[in-house]
């Protein structure tokens, strides 16, 4: 996910130095080795597909957590973009957590007092790297949190106008909180030692796990881990194919029949004098390996395509209540449209926490409307339904319809509008023959 970059930091991790290899010659393979961003870019596709179009509150949504929205994380940040990256992060990782925090009220006895000091919940995206571990209980067969501890990164004045980042491990309870830096112990040694701690007025721990492919409580494994494997084996094989096509590119001299010692020149603007019987050529390489490569890594730019696209091949799901099954035998739904749903029941727990802090009763529901189908691709459909408009099986409205799905034209043009726009158009002439002579 960090792209070329981050894969050269990693270095050895996921570019073997083969044996006999000089560390020099290592390095500069290395530092000319470029990733193919197949992961990431799938990660991004499919996080704008969920989000084609804009998140939505339903009516029971409170008009102040509507506004808090505008602004979801005090980080300038609202729901729509904050989401885009928590959704994209689950989908990398296999699951990304977000605890709902407010600032300390002291001294503060009314909503007026809190809003003009700007004191209300917001949301914090912990990451799985972050988490450093947790408990929990069993509750009328439900799991939940009595203890969860996570890693942050806090900003402290360093000197007279400085700043540096210091790490702190931050520990939840229901109803409390404590954290802890790293001291000196006096022994030459560290210890984690208390900073701080506080009271909540929540008697619960407000942490969301989003998940993509659980595995279990607050664990799960990346839905695309299999493409990231196969984009470490481009990465390999794209730096040896970069490697032998440098060899390819620079012939070697070879002088048979020399004498060890003997000394020859060669240049370009001087002629080479070889002893009787020696032979001088240039020796290259035939190109058979490079054209091998280059169809492997082919094939496995297919197989990581088809990896991505799994996403969105739809399985057969039966529905989640008995109530819900008299109604409807079933329904077909893709990973990535199953992923979106537990996006909305993540969001709609996150609202719940702010109306908790906020004492309200209901924190409402977000409806995510993002597009899942297949043959979504313009370049691919778009001459199909071409195909079908000209042999009248696909009306012209629908094709308006499908063209503007696509977002290949603008959300604001109606199709009655248009129909009587090209109904006014002048119709254009007929060519006209010319004459034979």
């Amino acid at each position: 996910m960090g792209g070329t970059r981050a894969m050269r930091k990693a270095g050895k991790k996921f570019l073997p130095q083969w044996p006999k290899e000089e560390s020099d010659a290592y390095k500069a393979r290395l530092d000319t080795s470029t990733l193919l961003p197949a992961l990431s870019e799938t990660v991004q596709n499919m996080t704008g597909r969920v989000f084609a179009d804009p998140i939505t509150f339903t009516e029971d949504v409170h008009d102040q957590i509507k506004e808090m929205a505008e602004d979801f994380d005090l980080q300038g940040n609202n729901l729509q973009v904050w989401a885009q990256s928590f959704f994209s992060g689950g989908l990398s990782h296999g699951l990304f957590h977000v605890l709902v925090d407010h600032p300390k009220a002291e001294g503060i006895k009314t909503k007026a007092e809190e809003k003009s000091a700007g004191v209300r919940p917001y949301a914090v995206v912990i990451k799985p790297g972050q988490v450093l571990g947790w408990r929990s209980a069993n509750k009328g067969g439900k799991q939940f949190l009595t203890q969860f501890r996570y890693m942050e990164c806090v900003e402290v004045e360093d000197g007279e106008f400085g700043t540096k980042s210091v790490d702190q491990i931050r520990v939840l309870v229901p109803g409390g909180w404590a954290t802890y830096i790293e001291v000196d112990d006096g022994k030459g040694g560290k210890s984690w030692q208390k900073n701080d701690e506080g009271q909540t007025s929540l008697d619960v721990i407000p942490l969301t796990t989003f998940y993509t492919k659980r595995t279990g409580f607050l664990t799960a494994t990346p839905p695309l881990l299999e493409l990231a494997n196969m984009n470490v084996k481009h990465w390999q094989s794209q730096s040896d194919q970069d490697n032998i096509l440098h060899i390819a590119r620079v012939p070697m001299l070879a002088v048979i029949g020399l004498d060890e010692g003997d000394d020859i020149t060669v240049g370009a603007g001087s002629a080479t004098r070889l002893p009787k019987d020696c032979d001088m050529k240039w020796v290259e390489h035939t190109g058979k390996a490079i054209e091998a490569g280059r169809t492997s890594l082919q094939d496995l730019v297919d197989d990581m395509r088809l990896a991505g696209a799994k996403l969105l091949q739809k399985d057969k799901q039966s529905v989640k209540t008995a109530t819900q099954a008299e109604d409807e035998a079933a329904q077909e739904m893709s990973p990535l449209q199953t992923m979106a749903g537990q996006l909305e029941d993540a969001l709609d727990q996150v609202l719940q926490y702010f109306a908790l802090w906020m004492k309200i009763d209901k924190g409402g529901h977000i409806q995510v409307n993002g597009n899942f189908e297949v043959d979504f691709s313009p370049e691919t459909t778009m001459p199909f339904l071409l195909n079908m408009n000209k042999a009248r099986i696909l009306s012209d409205e629908s094709l308006f319809r499908e063209v503007q799905r696509r977002g290949m034209l603008g959300e604001d043009l109606k199709w009655e509008e248009e129909k009587v726009k090209v109904a006014a158009q002048p119709t254009k002439p007929e060519p006209t023959k010319s004459a034979q002579p």
